[in-house]
């Protein structure tokens, strides 16, 4: 039996694999994404000697990064930074061995195994396990004073933030359903919820609607867009502009939400991922595993309900231990 075959014996295919195993970095389990959900993957992946590498992609700790004040994460009694919360991540992860690297993920190939993926354009990694954690990012106007005024009166988050604003009064920009849930949110801690809308009717739900229209502490206004968000140090008011005369008013709010959707970071996995019609990844039932063997979601890439950094630590614990289990079922450890 012939165990070594001569190179000049292989076929261009099996050269152009060597020629890659050669120059690219073989890892065992490589985590994309370092928000909450990276990070806990990355903890209890380094924990079962799966020497994770992460790569921090371009938001080094997520959606958390732009949040001042976390006071709903259990363990931290006194709230805390979102910046320093994730600063805790890691380094807890790094503890453990967890290689954290900076480099954004350009490219992959999940067409077989191991893994290919590219970093930076020009790295290549070859992985046995790949967990997905690349999360999601809220849709914004665009306006130069809500890029102002983030994390000091703007939010992408009602659950997250609502707290600040018990007995103020805010306004939400949105028409669907996500919208009436974050004002509906709101009304039950604030004085008063300005629902902002565009058009003359809700796209949301008729249920929710109709939630919305009991409350007797959310005004809806119609046919209006955010035109300008004003304030001092912080939020303090709103230019609404009319879109049908361009007639322009002023709300006096201490809260600025925005409940127009969030786009999962989902991308470039979009050629070998199945995702739904918003392009979150699907994930099998009750597990972290889509539709590629050995590749796992986690966090608000594939959550379009919750998006709690929580949540996303959970998911992230979860993807770690089906990789490992996948991981010693192919006895690649």
């Amino acid at each position: 039996m012939e165990l070594f075959k001569p190179l000049q014996n292989l076929s261009d295919s099996s050269k152009d694999l060597l020629n890659l195993q050669a120059e690219a970095e073989k890892i065992r389990c490589l985590i994309i994404g370092a928000g909450p959900a990276g990070y806990t993957a990355a903890i209890y992946a380094a924990r079962a000697n799966l020497n994770p590498v992460l790569y921090e992609g371009l938001q080094p700790g997520g959606q958390l990064t732009i949040t001042n004040e976390v006071e709903n994460y259990p363990g931290y009694p006194e709230g805390i930074s979102g910046p320093v919360m994730m600063e805790d991540f890691k380094k807890q992860a790094q503890r453990f061995g967890a290689d954290c690297r900076y480099g954004i993920v350009t490219s992959v190939d999940f067409s077989k195994t191991p893994h290919k993926v590219i970093v930076d354009e020009k790295k290549t990694i070859l992985a046995d396990a790949v967990i997905i954690a690349t999360g999601a990012t809220a849709r914004y106007l665009g306006l130069e004073s809500e890029k102002r005024y983030m994390g000091f009166g703007v939010s992408a988050c009602a659950t997250c933030d609502g707290f600040f604003y018990k007995g103020l009064d805010v306004a939400v920009v949105g028409g669907g359903d996500t919208a009436a849930e974050e004002a509906l949110y709101l009304a039950g801690l604030c004085n008063k919820v300005h629902l902002i809308h565009r058009r003359g009717e809700l796209r949301a739900s008729k249920i929710m609607a109709d939630r919305l229209f009991k409350r007797k502490n959310i005004e809806i206004h119609w046919f209006s867009i955010p035109d300008e968000i004003v304030g001092d140090k912080s939020v303090n008011g709103v230019i609404l502009k009319d879109v049908r005369d361009g007639k322009k008013t002023k709300l006096d709010i201490s809260g600025f939400f925005l409940a127009i959707g969030h786009q999962p970071n989902s991308g470039i996995f979009k050629d070998y991922l199945e995702l739904d019609d918003v392009g979150y990844i699907k994930t099998k039932p009750d597990s972290s595993k889509t539709n590629v063997e050995g590749v796992f979601a986690c966090g608000d890439v594939m959550d379009p309900v919750y998006r709690q950094a929580v949540t996303a630590a959970g998911t992230g614990c979860r993807a770690a231990i089906d990789a490992e289990r996948w991981l010693s079922e192919r006895g690649e450890w």
